[in-house]
Parts: C-alpha cells; structure tokens; sequence
C-alpha cells in the first residue's frame, strides 16, 4: 500500500460510521437479510446469480460461532421461500475455526448437510494465510461425504499452483480470486502482472482437469485472458461462471451476461458491515479516494 493510498484509508477511518455507510452501502446489500433478499431478487430479474454473505469476522467465542450458523442455515431457509436463484458463502472463522478446528468442521458440516437437502450449494471463503492449510482440511473432510461444497484459492499465494494439482484430483468446485489480505513477500506474489499470471496458469490448470470453476475478477485483463483460454480449450459453459463483488465493475458485469457467460455476484449483508467496508477500501484506493472526496466536499 502506497503512503497516499495508506493516508487516504486512514482518512476514511477517522470518518463517523454513518458517513462511512452512506459510501459503504453500494458495496453491501443493506444491514438485513430483507434488504439482501431485495438485492438477489433485482440481480435475478436481470439474468444475474448470487452468492449471499452474513458479514461477521473475529468471532472470540462459540456462542458467536453458533449464532453465526444460525443465521447461515436462515439464508438457506429464506432463498428457498422467495425462490432465489443464489447460494450461500461463508468464512470459516466466522464458524468457529480460530476457536476450535473440531467445532468450525461440525457447524460447516451442517450447513453442507442443509445445501444438500435443498439441492443447494456452500462456498467456504478463503482467509489470510495462518488459516489456509485448516481452511482445506475441513473442505477435505467435508467433500468426502458431500459434493455440494467448494472452496477459494487466491491466486497472489505462492503455493497456490501446487494446491491445484493436489485439489485437482478431488474433483474441487474452486472460487479463483487474487485475494486482498496483507501478506508478507515471502509467501504472496506482490507484482501485479506476477499475480495476474499466476491467476491464468492456476485456471488453466483447473479448467483442462474438469473442474468447475468460479472466475473471481473484475480485472479486465484476467476476464479477456479468461475468454480466450475458454475458447481455446473449448470449455463447455456449464463448467464455469464469472464471479465479482456488488457494486464493483457493474460494466463488465452486464457485458458477461450480455456475452452469454454465467455471472454470481457476491452479495454481503449485515450489522458487522463495518470491518468487510475497511478491507475494500485497502483493496481499492480509488474507493478510499471516492469516499474521501464526497466526504469533505459536503463540508
């Protein structure tokens, strides 16, 4: 993060929280699961999946983890009450797994049983680096019993190439992302055009051995380098979709779905908008810079 783009965070954390929302709220579908349901209903009406997201991160005790799961399986219980073309992703430590790895396998199992039973689908999201080798042990023990299930790869890790061969064999329904946690260069790729090449050779690994693949990007570059290598590889359409996060790139977004390409936005919601808000602004200067802009052109 560059010294401006770091000032211009820090800026926007020093605002009040209800100016922050005012910004914040084109990124998040609203602060309950109604506004969310409102939002999938406008993206399903337009041809358009989803994804829904109960944000919560720093879960400290397992009550929390409990109630986190609690409103997960309601998601499920309200998408197939208003007949939503979405499924559900969730954050592993959301269910416990910086408590108890044990208690985060038995709350994910769960709600993959639930998925099942509604011929639904669980996306376990992937965090930052002291939780990836835990994040694909539970998938492993999960997917073993249940197909409905996949997990996040980030492509800006080092390791990541290999963690395809070895999830490969699996059969894994993978999310591809760059990822936007803070890591050390000893483990992440910093180089933009690095990231992005590391992107594509993952992909092409995924797509040539048959699995199903969620192409996480707003990156233009990543999406035409994504068409040509479908097109090249003569992948069928129902092996893969483009994924990108509400509110971004809405552009590209209508292009894809224009283009005939299945598209899922994620769609988050929720009181604990807060700390999702502050790691979009790390990840996007140009939304640091929008907010700060608006702000002091108010005063």
């Amino acid at each position: 993060m560059s010294v401006f783009h770091n000032l211009l965070v820090k800026t926007v954390q020093a605002m009040p929280v209800s100016i922050v929302w005012l910004f914040s709220k084109k990124y998040i579908a609203g602060k309950t699961l109604q506004a969310a349901v409102d939002t999938v209903r406008d993206l399903n009406s337009k041809g358009i999946l989803a994804t829904l997201d109960v944000l919560g991160e720093s879960i400290k005790t397992k009550e929390e983890a409990i109630e986190a799961k609690r409103k997960a399986l309601e998601v499920f219980d309200t998408i197939v009450k208003n007949k939503l073309n979405a499924n559900l992703s969730i954050k592993p430590t959301q269910m416990g797994l910086a408590i108890d790895k044990e208690l985060a396998y038995q709350q994910i199992l769960e709600l993959v049983k639930k998925g099942n039973e509604i011929k639904n689908f669980v996306r376990i999201d992937m965090e930052d680096s002291p939780f990836t080798d835990l994040t694909f042990d539970v998938y492993k023990r999960i997917y073993e019993e249940y197909s409905n299930v996949g997990v996040v790869l980030q492509a800006y890790l080092k390791r990541t190439f290999n963690d395809t061969i070895v999830l490969n064999k699996l059969g894994t329904n993978y999310r591809l992302c760059k990822g936007i946690y803070i890591e050390p260069a000893t483990i992440a790729y910093k180089d933009k055009q690095a990231i992005r090449d590391n992107f594509m050779k993952c992909l092409e690994s995924m797509l040539k051995n048959g699995n199903y693949v969620g192409i996480a990007t707003h990156d233009k570059y990543l999406i035409d380098k994504s068409y040509e290598l479908i097109k090249s590889l003569n992948i069928p359409k129902d092996m893969f979709e483009f994924q990108m996060l509400l509110g971004v790139r809405e552009d590209l977004r209508d292009k894809i779905n224009s283009d005939g390409y299945k598209i899922r936005i994620y769609v988050p919601f929720g009181e604990d908008w807060y700390k999702y808000s502050m790691r979009r602004l790390q990840e996007n200067p140009q939304l640091a810079g929008h907010i700060a802009k608006e702000f002091f052109s108010f005063r």
